[in-house]
């Protein structure tokens, strides 16, 4: 019998519930103002220079100084940055543990800053149980560029195909599929344990 798949997960989207806008909707009166801010101003793309490793002060700082009206709430960014987490999926969480308990090798890729990597360390508790994590802000890489694959896959000594990458992010999904890959798009935790199970590895079912 083949060895089982080893997962391979994205933490955002996956584990948790990642949403500017839950910090946004507190800083604006209105829906309209707060989606503007973030389409504008504190946008997904200026999120992806701390995912790529920029430090938060020194990126806050400078988007500060184009657009000073707003220094409270470009700040909070980063001092109230836990109100982005909308909690964490305990679906996903059981499925990591019962992955443990069976003694499969789990791993992590994640685009993140990694200031506030090691600031989540103490609540959240299942990091600690991966084999392996590889944080995009640490690497000066973010998904879906391959080459964040190929070096966890250097860094763990791991063949590509031998590994199942789970995301969010469908663009992701398919960059480690072109890297040799089994991918999997997450969409719920009842989806992913299916999917899981369909590919060999013992889950409940």
């Amino acid at each position: 019998m083949s060895e089982p798949l080893i997962p391979v997960f994205d933490l955002g989207g996956v584990f948790v519930d990642w949403d500017p806008m839950y910090l946004f909707r507190k800083l604006f009166e209105t829906e309209e103002e707060a989606r503007w801010f973030g389409e504008t101003i504190c946008t997904k793309d200026w999120n992806l220079e701390f995912d790529a490793g920029d430090i938060y002060a020194e990126g806050v700082a400078k988007l500060i100084t184009r657009f000073p009206r707003y220094w409270r709430e470009i700040q909070a960014y980063d001092t109230r940055w836990r109100e982005t987490i909308g909690g964490v999926y305990q679906g996903t969480v059981d499925i990591h543990n019962e992955l443990i308990a069976a003694e499969i090798p789990t791993f992590a890729i994640t685009n993140f800053s990694w200031e506030k990597w090691v600031s989540v360390l103490p609540e959240w508790t299942f990091l600690e149980k991966f084999d392996g994590v590889v944080v995009s802000g640490l690497e000066k890489l973010v998904k879906p560029d391959p080459r964040i694959y190929r070096l966890f896959c250097d860094r763990y000594s791991l063949a590509p195909e031998m590994c199942v990458f789970i995301d969010d992010n469908e663009a992701n999904v398919i960059s480690a599929r072109a890297v040799g890959m089994e991918a999997i798009h997450f969409s719920s935790p009842e989806a992913l344990r299916a999917e899981l199970i369909s590919y060999g590895l013992p889950l409940k079912s």
